[in-house]
């Protein structure tokens, strides 16, 4: 149901890597060579960070990027717009499914990508990549009842 896109997973590898060597300068290279990512790619989502403001680029023969933010400022949901330039939503919530004619869970649905969308603007890329941090969802199942998630 939910899949990340390649480009997200590749800056959000790149972002945990150059926040791990704080005013260490890296470059796209050193990124895809730890990681083993298209070098295309990985250069396009470092210049999507650069643009709005995650990352700051230093340009020159010891240039790279470093980290020019506080990563508890920006959620998921705001990162991911920021680096596919487009909202996360599943298609029947945006119309362009070929059932949506005759679907009769289109309201459900609807309201599974609210919870999303909710959840993922609550949650900061800070605690995302924390390695031991528990990330908790609290989804109401009715008005009578919460079921607690934890991953």
């Amino acid at each position: 149901m939910f899949k990340m896109n390649r480009k997200t997973e590749y800056a959000l590898m790149a972002l945990r890597f150059i926040a791990a060597r704080g005013f260490e300068k890296t470059t796209a290279r050193e990124i895809c060579d730890q990681f083993h990512t298209p070098f295309d790619t990985t250069a396009k989502v470092l210049q999507a960070m650069n643009h709005n403001g995650i990352l700051t680029s230093v340009q020159g023969v010891n240039g790279g990027y470093v980290l020019d933010c506080d990563l508890e400022q920006i959620n998921y949901h705001d990162f991911t717009h920021m680096i596919e330039g487009k909202q996360m939503s599943m298609d029947c919530v945006e119309g362009s499914c070929e059932l949506s004619s005759s679907c009769n869970i289109s309201g459900p649905v609807k309201k599974l990508n609210n919870y999303l969308v909710d959840f993922f603007k609550g949650l900061t890329l800070k605690k995302l990549l924390q390695e031991d941090e528990l990330i908790h969802l609290t989804i109401p199942m009715n008005l009578n009842e919460e079921v607690r998630y934890e991953s």
